[in-house]
């Protein structure tokens, strides 16, 4: 490399204005918005040393050429700029500080092309550069200071290893972020001022009044303000007006299935935000099943520009200094969550805070200074407890964060004798009075069937009741019952092997049914156990776990119109179940059934301890991610954790327009684009894609990401992961050989 000249360096080709992207001004624009989002968590004067040598490498006379030769429309050899100023880093503050305090900085720009490395042999990779390139240090601290680029003082304070794991992970989102941003202003400014105009959460608390009065006054208004069920819900709701004067904290919002803790919840996070003068709500659901219509919800609360739905994630390949315009516009179709009020998985959170990769990892900033809201909360797998629970302390105490763990079936994360990630830590109780609730809603009546029928025995019994609904273990027990019913018109399906679109028509004519009283059965997996709002007067469920039956109980006479429902617990022959927690959980469920009598399910204390025995009997860091967290080593907890311990992937199938907006997608993968196709996914594991792909019924499009070549059900769905190809009569479709 010869030495730096007064040349102007340039960071990206031409925009829409024509105009190059000048590195001095991009490394100066980052720097300042890296800041603006660290400081929430008093970060902010590292973040700028990020912003402002995160590409400064671009000096290199291989790179400048690089992208002239983009421009010029020729092929052009990548050429990584990454660890330059990583390696600037290392040699200015390691070597003087003789530490490991370089990380914090060096780590994240070494990997804000592509995913954090792993820090203990990060300073091999620095030091081998550093030998290869002698005069990349001097060229950099010329570059500086020919730019007048200037660096504030800086003092990295230590933390424990696991904070300071999570440290480095935001102060990354927070960088690319920033990169992010300015590039999208640069080659897509319609794009950046799209971002802008948003309702802030002022605007939404406003608008949630109005229709919580508007809410109240029709219930006055039909004489039904008064049942029980809704004179419950106010009281909840007004509790959680009242909590939500609290300090920023962990907050627990116990409410039995039915009682409004959805529009309730609502209410405390936008309130409390206010109080507390935090950003955002985060609202996290297990299942995305139910966030359609929590969405919906939502939606019709407070606008449909009010919430940001992202449940499924644009695919970005890793390790790619890609600089091209296409490859530019893939990586702004990621979601960073600057919205005031987010509504996702809990996969998707908590996978993202344990990823490595950039684009999961850009919108974690954005956390700090929020309301986490996890819904469902007793359904984070215990086999990850410990590092998730230390996460989310660590959010709390660290970022300013609420959390709000929001069920009917309260875990007892402070109880548990291998929980330490909570112990000692304070949590409020929302609804202090909470357990005179479960008894005033009081709806259903259980009974235990002792003798395990067949699949033709229960699709008789179902068969002669006019409104059921049977939720089982597993998907390929939705077919064998469905098999079962034969050619009921009648009997309709929901489970993960219909998009999410496909779901919500179901779901909207199995309501309308049931409100009209018309015949309508039900088959399902456990997509409905929790925040699907049905009404049926019996239910059958197959033995699972004891949360999973008394959240389905509350799809039985949710709205108490009869004395009392049916909630039907059986064991079918022939029947699977997940494995791992889930199979422990059912062990334990029926051991409790065996010792209380079937009415304790009624009793809250049942479930605090059935979540005794059940943390007691399971490895709470079974994959020993903590130890890998206190050594910085980033890709191997991203291999390890995983919320869903099958590694799935995503098919755009052909129901309605769902291959037209995946044409859509592919012509310009804009964020609406991607946000209009998310509904026409549907996931498998990625083992059984492997031979659908071999035998032509997946056709890939990136990875991870495929398009189904077979036929689609209007019963259900996909099912070809489930059965050989050749056996469907109903595909409509020859594969593709």
């Amino acid at each position: 490399m010869g030495p730096l000249t007064d040349v102007t360096y340039y960071a990206h080709t031409s925009g829409e204005t024509g105009e190059w992207h000048k590195l001095a001004d991009h490394l100066r624009a980052v720097a300042e918005e890296a800041r603006s989002f660290a400081e929430q968590f008093g970060a902010g004067e590292i973040a700028y040393w990020l912003g402002a040598l995160h590409d400064i490498g671009k000096i290199n006379p291989r790179f400048q050429d690089y992208l002239q030769a983009l421009a010029d429309g020729k092929m052009a050899r990548k050429t990584r700029h990454s660890i330059w100023g990583a390696a600037l880093l290392y040699q200015v503050i390691g070597q003087i500080n003789k530490d490991d305090g370089w990380k914090e900085l060096a780590l994240p720009i070494l990997g804000h092309h592509g995913s954090l490395p792993d820090g203990g042999v990060a300073a091999q990779s620095l030091l081998e550069f550093l030998e290869k390139e002698p005069a990349a240090l001097p060229a950099m601290k010329s570059y500086l200071e020919k730019t007048l680029l200037k660096l504030p003082s800086l003092k990295v304070s230590p933390l424990p290893a696991l904070r300071r794991e999570l440290r480095i992970r935001m102060l990354f989102s927070a960088l690319v972020d920033a990169d992010w941003l300015d590039t999208e202003q640069h080659f897509e400014p319609g794009n950046a001022k799209a971002r802008k105009g948003l309702p802030d959460l002022a605007l939404l608390w406003r608008r949630f009044q109005v229709d919580q009065r508007e809410l109240f006054s029709d219930l006055q208004a039909k004489r039904k303000h008064d049942t029980p069920v809704n004179r419950s819900r106010r009281e909840v709701y007004e509790a959680c007006l009242a909590a939500a004067f609290g300090p920023p904290g962990v907050y627990r919002l116990t409410v039995p299935t039915g009682g409004g803790k959805t529009r309730s919840g609502l209410a405390f996070a936008l309130r409390h935000a206010l109080k507390n003068g935090l950003c955002r709500i985060v609202v996290a659901i297990p299942y995305t099943s139910i966030i359609d219509q929590t969405v919906q919800v939502y939606r019709e609360i407070l606008g449909d520009e009010a919430v940001l739905e992202h449940h499924s994630q644009v695919q970005v390949p890793e390790h790619d200094e890609d600089q091209s315009p296409a490859a530019v516009r893939l990586q702004l179709a990621t979601e960073n969550w600057d919205a005031p009020l987010i509504v996702t998985t809990t996969v998707q959170l908590f996978d993202s805070l344990f990823s490595n990769r950039r684009n999961r990892v850009r919108k974690l900033h954005n956390l700090a200074e929020s309301v986490i809201v996890l819904d469902e909360v007793q359904t984070l797998p215990p086999e990850l407890l410990a590092p998730t629970l230390d996460v989310l302390r660590t959010l709390v105490e660290e970022y300013k964060v609420s959390l709000v763990l929001s069920t009917a079936t309260q875990p007892t994360f402070e109880e548990g004798r291998y929980l330490q990630a909570f112990s000692g830590l304070e949590i409020r109780e929302i609804v202090p009075q909470f357990r005179q609730y479960f008894e005033r809603l009081r709806r259903v009546t259980y009974e235990r069937r002792t003798e395990p029928p067949t699949w033709e025995e229960l699709a008789e019994e179902v068969h002669d009741l006019p409104q059921v609904m049977v939720v089982l273990n597993a998907r390929k027990d939705t077919l064998a019952l469905l098999d079962a019913l034969g050619k009921d018109q009648d009997a309709f399906h929901l489970s993960t092997l219909l998009c999410g679109a496909h779901r919500r028509v179901v779901l909207e004519e199995v309501r309308r049914r049931l409100k009209e009283g018309r015949t309508v059965r039900l088959v399902s997996t456990q997509v409905v156990e929790a925040g699907v709002d049905l009404d049926f007067p019996v239910v059958y469920r197959a033995i699972g776990p004891l949360d999973r039956i008394v959240q389905v109980a509350g799809r039985c006479n949710r709205e108490g119109k009869l004395s009392h429902g049916r909630v039907v617990i059986f064991e079918p022959a022939g029947g699977r179940a997940p494995g791992g927690p889930y199979k422990v959980g059912m062990e334990k469920a029926k051991l409790l059934l065996h010792m209380y009598p079937i009415d304790a399910l009624h009793d809250p204390e049942i479930y605090r301890e059935y979540f005794r025995r059940l943390y007691n009997d399971v490895d709470t860091d079974r994959k020993g991610i903590q130890g890998y967290r206190g050594t910085l080593n980033y890709p191997e907890v991203a291999e390890r954790f995983h919320l869903i311990d099958q590694d799935t992937v995503a098919a755009v199938v052909p129901y309605q327009d769902g291959f037209e907006r995946l044409t859509e997608w592919q012509s310009y993968p804009s964020r609406r684009a991607w946000q209009q196709l998310q509904p026409y996914l549907v996931s498998l594991y990625r083992r059984e894609a492997v031979q659908l792909e071999e035998e032509g019924w997946l056709i890939p499009i990136s990875e991870g990401f495929y398009r189904w070549e077979g036929g689609y059900d209007p019963t259900r769905g996909i099912v070809s992961a489930l059965r050989d190809p050749a056996d469907l009569v109903w595909s409509q479709k020859t594969p593709r050989r």
